[in-house]
């Protein structure tokens, strides 16, 4: 692989990867406000509500999960960001050798 390659790609990558680990935390502090039912009008609360319900949306539309009063698009992108991340590490370790 070309040094170029590694110099640019593999940060990148680790950037990225670094990021989905973020926004998985970002996902989970979501999920744990939906039970305690914080202030709407709090300015963490709605940032942290307009990072996650564009990607929770496009998730109910794809598949509309739910089991009575819980909704499983949180899963649904924990699966898929567990996906992306399998395949950025594959890339990682491939353009590292």
């Amino acid at each position: 692989m070309s040094a170029f390659l590694t110099i640019v790609i593999v940060p990148v990558i680790q950037i990225l990867l670094w990021l989905i680990n973020i926004y998985e935390w970002i996902i989970i502090i979501v999920i744990i406000m939906s039970w305690i039912n914080p202030d709407p009008y709090n300015p963490i609360v709605r940032f942290l509500y307009s990072i996650t319900e564009p990607v929770f949306r496009f998730a109910r539309r794809i598949l509309p999960l739910r089991v009575g009063m819980i909704d499983l698009s949180p899963l649904i992108i924990f699966l898929l960001l567990a996906i992306l991340k399998r395949f950025l590490g594959y890339l990682l370790f491939q353009i590292t050798i």
